[in-house]
């Protein structure tokens, strides 16, 4: 069965969250995905900078771990891309490539010579895609940040929390994952499709701070409208009125409430024995009585339990999960959304399954995350190099 991306041929010099997510879509719906990886430590300003410290931490040594899902469906060849045969074989990889994905600081990739001017000269119809913290151009272009900086510049840290409280940190998944990977994803495939219509590639600037920034459409639209700034903690979608909130139930578990529309809000009343609420939904002044009731009565029963009755009766409710729980969940099994990968010598590996269902062509888990080099030789030789070139440049730490 075909997959969605059959034939397009990926390159992926990505290390970090955002990119390889990006290209773990691509790889998932059936691309060709080569990992263009470093063959030895991190050498230039980085390794200046750490000194003694060195380069290698937890993200790095965890790359080609089986467990890691952002390095599945791809191989690997390990090139020094400063070195002249690094850079040649670099040029012939491009020169077959339909897309190309990176996140280099913004002039990084020129430095080089291998930036999309030099490579879409060779491969017009090459669509390169470079996710950075701040895009392109503008006065932050070249200021160095994460996930927390990206969205703490585009607003929405601002809105994340309770009130009175310093901003909560939602781990890096809103800039790197949101922001950056998907983003980049879709930017891939949207360039895809203008290539059909064209025959001609391009380049695609993708900013994570944009792209949250972008996640906030319906939010700035509200406040461009009527002036307000929302407060953390304090609107609808974000614990300021009791029925779009998390209560703490019997066990120590949580469960989660939206009834937000009046008929909703009217059957949680009902199932809370509590109808006399529901003419007082837009109340405020009967938000905080209401919020005391919901938050003594949901410590009455079980999370389950709560799950069980709100939902026979036509409620928006959820469990909250953790992570172990989340493997076991009905949905979850149903939607095959955690899977099980063979692993080296047949050992089982659990990993998120793929959200893109598709009818006709869908996408699977085809390899696990290769390790560094694994496939040198073998993407060689099929560029049609010979196998005594091969070694010299090994000897020479061209390649890995």
């Amino acid at each position: 069965m075909t997959a969605p991306l059959d034939g397009i041929k990926v390159l992926d010099l990505t290390k970090l969250a955002p990119g390889p997510f990006c290209t773990m879509f691509l790889a998932d719906l059936g691309a060709e995905v080569i990992k263009i990886e470093e063959p030895g430590p991190p050498t230039g300003r980085r390794a200046d900078q750490a000194g003694a410290a060195g380069t290698q931490g937890p993200i790095s040594s965890f790359s080609s771990s089986p467990y890691n899902a952002l390095g599945r469906n791809k191989q690997s060849i390990g090139i020094n891309l400063k070195s002249g045969a690094g850079k040649e074989i670099y040029f012939r990889l491009a020169e077959r490539a339909d897309v190309i994905v990176e996140e280099y600081r913004p002039g990084v990739a020129k430095r080089l010579g291998i930036d999309y001017e030099q490579l879409s000269a060779r491969n017009p119809r090459l669509i390169y895609c470079a996710i950075t913290g701040f895009g392109q151009n503008g006065p932050y272009r070249d200021l160095v940040g994460h996930d927390i900086n990206y969205i703490a510049t585009a607003g929405v840290l601002s809105m994340l929390g309770r009130p009175g409280q310093p901003p909560t940190i939602p781990h890096n998944l809103v800039a790197d994952y949101a922001g950056g990977g998907m983003h980049g994803a879709i930017g891939v495939l949207a360039a895809l499709v203008a290539r059909s219509q064209t025959g001609r590639g391009q380049y695609v600037d993708i900013s994570m701070m944009d792209g949250s920034l972008a996640i906030l459409a319906q939010a700035f639209s509200a406040f461009f409208a009527g002036g307000k700034l929302p407060q953390r903690g304090e609107t609808i979608f974000d614990g300021g009125i009791p029925n779009y909130n998390v209560y703490l139930t019997k066990d120590g578990k949580y469960i989660t409430i939206a009834a937000i529309e009046p008929w909703f809000f009217a059957n949680l009343c009902r199932a809370l024995g509590r109808e006399d609420f529901i003419a007082h939904e837009f109340d405020s002044s009967k938000r905080a009585e209401i919020a005391r009731v919901f938050t003594e009565t949901f410590k009455t029963k079980t999370r389950d339990e709560w799950f069980a009755i709100l939902t026979r009766n036509d409620i928006c409710a959820g469990r909250m999960l953790t992570l172990d729980e989340v493997p076991s969940d009905p949905q979850v099994l149903a939607r095959e959304m955690i899977v099980e990968v063979e692993g080296p010598g047949g050992q089982k590996i659990k990993q998120v399954g793929v959200s893109l269902k598709f009818s006709d062509t869908p996408g699977s888990i085809r390899s696990l995350a290769p390790q560094l080099g694994q496939h040198t030789d073998e993407i060689l030789g099929a560029l049609g190099y010979a196998k005594d070139e091969i070694d010299r440049w090994r000897e020479a730490g061209a390649i890995k």
